[in-house]
C-alpha cells in the first residue's frame, strides 16, 4: 500500500505487484475448455453413506475407499452439487457431526487413458470440512477448509493400464475445532442421567447452519503435459490508455514461448504480447465500471495466452482465455476510487443457503439472485461470511457487481482461536483465496473476518500479521475486517483500510426503541471516525421479519418493524455519505437457516427477500432508496476533485 499520489502507483504499482501476487505459488485457474483442453462435470448422483459409529472412524478402519463403496454395505443416492443435510427424511443425517463418504464411478475417454501426452486433473470446488480423495482406492489428496477449491493430476493412476473406469472416492468431515475457519468446539455431555452414552453436540459461535458436503461442482480436466499453469493481471491507468500487467507460469517444460493478444467485446484484437511476463497498453481503453456507474457498465477484454513448447514427443500448444476488466482501486481518509470516482456501496450480505440443497451450488438460484440484485438497484455485497463459488464472481464481473471478498473467519471469538496454530492456517487460505480470485476486476477489498474478539490481547499481533501477509500478497487491494467491538477496544483496526462496522441498535438491545437509533448511530460514525480516519461502510444493519406478519403501530418481527428501523438508519446515513460513510450493506438479502434455537424460528428471518426469493415490504423501501442513490450520481463523468489528489490520498 502506497500513501502517496496515483502517478505513484502508476509507477510503482508494477514492481509492488510483481513482488506481490507472483508470491503464490501454484495456480487455481478455472477450469474453461480451449482447443487444448477439455473438462468432464461429475455432477449427478453419488453413492453415500454416513459413518454413524461411535467413532466416527469405522471407514477408515474397514477401508471403505478400497472397494465400491456398495460392497461394505448400504448407501444413499446423494446429489452433488448440495449439502447432504436437508435432502432426506433423516433427523439424524441433517444434524450430523463426523465423517461422511462420497462415490462416484465414472467412464473416461479412450483418449484420456491412452494419450501420455494429456494430463488429467481431478478438482473439487468446494468440499465442508475436511476432505480425503481417492482414486480406485489409491490416496492423491487431503484438503483443510470447505469454501476453496482444491485438485489433483490423476494421469498416472487412469494411465497405468487398460482402464474404462475409475472410481472416485471422497471422505468428508464437517467437525469444527477451535483452530479449523470457521472455528467450532465439540462438546460432550457426560451426565448419565440425561444423556446417552458417548453424546456429543458441536457448537459454534457463527450464526448460521454448518451445512456439509460437496457443495461445487467436482469435474476432471485435461491440459497438455506442458501447460499453463497460472495467468496473473493488474490494471491500471495512463490517462486514457488501460496498462494490463501481466504474468504467465508454465509448467512441465523450461523451452517455450509465450504469446498473449488483448481482445476487445467484439473480439478485435487491441494489443498484443510476447513472454511470460509483460505490459499490454490499450489507447481509449475502455473502463470496467460498477453497475450503474456508467451508461456501459462492467466491460470485459479477453485475454488469449498461447503456450508453445518443444518436448521430447514433439511440438506442445496450449491455450487459455482470462476475462479482464481493466479499472483501479484507491482509497482515500474519507473515499472509496474506482478509476478515480467516488464509489458508494449500495449492498447487501448474501449467503450461499437455499431450500433443499443447503449451500450446494445451483444456477437458476443463482441468477434469480443476481436479478433481483440488480432489481434493488444494489450494486455491491460482500461474501458473508466465506468465499463463495467462482461462478458467483464471473456473474458480478459480467453484471458490474462490486464485492468484499471474505475469508471463512466468522466466529472467531475464544482465545485459543487466536494462537499460531490458527493464524498459521488463516495465512495459508488467504493464500488460497488470493490465488483463486486475484483476477476479478469485480472484487475490489479482502474481508480478513467477521465480528471477531478483536479486543482480546492476542488479535492485535494476530490481525497485524494477517493483514500485512495480505497486503503483501495483493498490494492492489484495500484490507478489512468487520467489526463489531467498541472502537476503544478494537486492537485490529488500526491496521485496516477501511472501517466496516456491524451494529444492531433497537434489535439486539433497546429492543422495541426505535426513536434511539439515530442517536446511537451517529455516535457510533463519530468515536470512530474521529479515532481513525478512514472511510466507514455500515457493514450489517436490519431486523427479523416474519413475512406476512403485520402491526401498526411496528412491533417487533413484523414487516412494520423492518422497515421503519431500517428508515431510521437511512436517515443518518444519508448525513454522514456525505463526509466518510462509504456504503451500506443490508444484512440480509435473504432468510436463511441457522442453528436451532428459542430466537431462531426457522431461520434467520433478516433477510429483505423469503429463503424462496419473495420480496418483504423492506425490499420495496430498499429497492427506491438504492435507484435514488444510484440516479444522484449515475453516469457522471466528472473529474475527481481536487483535494483527493495529492492530500492524503491512500492508493492501492
Amino acid at each position: 500500500m502506497l500513501r502517496g499520489s496515483a502517478g505513484a502507483w502508476a509507477v510503482l504499482g508494477p514492481l509492488l505487484w510483481g513482488c506481490g501476487l507472483s508470491l503464490l505459488q501454484g495456480g487455481m485457474l478455472y477450469p474453461r475448455e480451449s482447443r487444448s483442453r477439455e473438462r468432464k462435470e461429475l455432477d449427478g448422483l453419488w453413492s453415500f453413506r454416513a459413518d454413524f459409529s461411535d467413532n466416527r472412524r469405522q471407514g477408515f478402519e474397514q477401508q471403505w475407499y478400497r472397494a465400491p463403496l456398495r460392497e461394505s454395505g448400504p448407501t444413499l443416492d446423494m446429489p452433488v452439487p448440495s449439502s447432504f443435510n436437508d435432502v432426506g427424511q433423516d433427523g439424524q443425517l441433517r444434524s450430523f457431526v463426523g465423517w461422511v463418504w462420497y462415490e462416484r464411478e465414472i467412464t473416461l475417454p479412450q483418449r484420456w487413458t491412452e494419450d501420455l501426452g494429456t494430463r488429467v486433473v481431478l478438482r473439487i470446488g468446494s468440499a465442508h470440512y475436511y476432505a480425503i480423495v481417492w482414486v480406485n482406492g489409491v490416496h492423491v489428496l487431503e484438503h483443510e477448509g470447505g469454501h476453496l477449491p482444491f485438485e489433483a493430476d490423476i494421469s498416472k493412476l487412469v494411465q497405468s493400464g487398460p482402464l474404462s473406469s475409475c472410481r472416485i472416492t471422497i471422505a468428508i468431515n464437517n467437525t469444527l475445532s477451535p483452530h479449523t475457519l470457521p472455528p467450532g468446539t465439540i462438546l460432550y455431555k457426560t451426565d448419565p442421567s440425561m444423556y446417552p452414552k458417548g453424546y456429543f453436540v458441536q457448537n459454534t459461535k457463527f450464526d448460521f447452519f454448518n451445512y456439509a458436503g460437496l457443495h461445487r461442482a467436482v469435474l476432471l480436466y485435461t491440459t497438455p503435459t506442458t501447460y499453463i499453469d497460472d495467468i496473473t493481471v493488474t490494471t491500471d491507468m495512463d490517462q486514457d490508455i488501460g496498462l494490463v500487467n501481466y504474468q504467465i507460469i508454465v509448467q512441465g517444460s523450461d523451452h517455450f514461448q509465450v504469446d498473449v493478444s488483448l481482445l476487445d467485446e467484439e473480439g478485435k484484437v487491441m494489443a498484443e504480447g510476447a513472454g511470460a511476463e509483460g505490459q499490454l497498453q490499450v489507447p481509449s481503453a475502455h473502463l470496467w465500471w460498477p453497475y450503474l456507474m456508467h451508461e456501459h457498465p462492467a466491460y470485459l477484454y479477453s485475454l488469449e495466452v498461447k503456450l508453445t513448447a518443444q518436448t521430447a514427443v514433439g511440438p506442445v500448444s496450449d491455450f487459455y482465455t482470462l476475462p479482464v476488466g481493466i479499472r483501479t482501486v484507491a482509497v482515500t481518509e474519507s473515499q472509496f476510487l474506482i478509476n478515480g470516482k467516488p464509489f458508494y456501496f449500495r449492498g447487501v450480505n448474501k449467503h450461499e443457503d437455499a431450500d433443499i440443497r443447503g449451500k450446494g451450488f445451483d444456477w437458476p438460484l443463482l441468477v434469480k439472485d443476481f436479478n433481483l440484485l440488480r432489481w434493488l438497484g444494489a450494486n455491491a455485497f460482500r461474501t458473508s461470511h466465506y468465499p463463495y463459488a467462482e461462478e458467483v464472481l464471473q456473474l458480478c464481473d459480467r453484471y458490474g457487481i462490486v464485492v468484499i471478498d471474505e475469508s471463512p473467519g466468522v466466529g472467531i471469538v475464544l482465545a485459543e482461536s487466536f494462537g499460531n496454530v490458527s493464524l498459521q492456517h488463516h495465512l495459508e487460505v488467504m493464500e488460497e483465496m488470493i490465488r483463486r480470485d486475484k483476477n476479478h476486476p469485480a472484487v475490489v477489498m479482502w474481508s480478513l473476518a467477521n465480528e471477531p474478539a478483536s479486543f482480546l490481547k492476542p488479535a492485535g499481533y494476530y490481525f497485524k500479521t494477517l493483514i500485512a501477509h495480505t497486503k503483501a500478497l495483493d498490494p492492489s487491494r484495500p484490507v478489512t475486517f468487520v467489526t463489531n467491538t467498541n472502537y476503544e477496544a478494537d486492537l485490529g483496526a488500526p491496521y485496516v483500510d477501511v472501517i466496516c462496522v456491524n451494529s444492531y441498535y433497537s434489535w439486539y438491545h433497546d429492543y422495541g426503541h426505535m426513536e434511539v437509533i439515530q442517536l446511537q448511530l451517529a455516535t457510533q460514525f463519530e468515536n470512530w471516525y474521529k479515532a481513525y480516519q478512514k472511510p466507514m461502510i455500515q457493514s450489517e444493519y436490519g431486523a427479523d421479519a416474519i413475512e406476512g406478519f403485520h402491526e401498526d403501530p411496528p412491533l417487533m418481527f413484523s414487516e412494520e418493524y423492518q422497515k421503519g428501523l431500517l428508515q431510521q438508519y437511512h436517515v443518518v446515513l444519508d448525513q454522514k455519505r456525505k463526509e466518510y460513510v462509504v456504503g451500506e450493506l443490508i444484512w440480509n438479502f435473504a432468510d436463511f437457516m441457522t442453528n436451532q434455537s428459542p430466537v431462531r424460528m426457522i431461520g434467520n428471518r433478516k433477510g429483505i427477500f423469503t429463503r424462496q426469493r419473495q420480496p418483504k415490504s423492506a425490499a420495496f423501501l430498499l429497492r427506491e432508496r438504492y435507484w435514488k442513490l444510484a440516479n444522484e450520481t449515475r453516469y457522471q463523468r466528472s473529474a475527481v476533485t481536487s483535494q483527493c489528489v495529492g492530500s492524503g490520498l491512500f492508493t492501492v
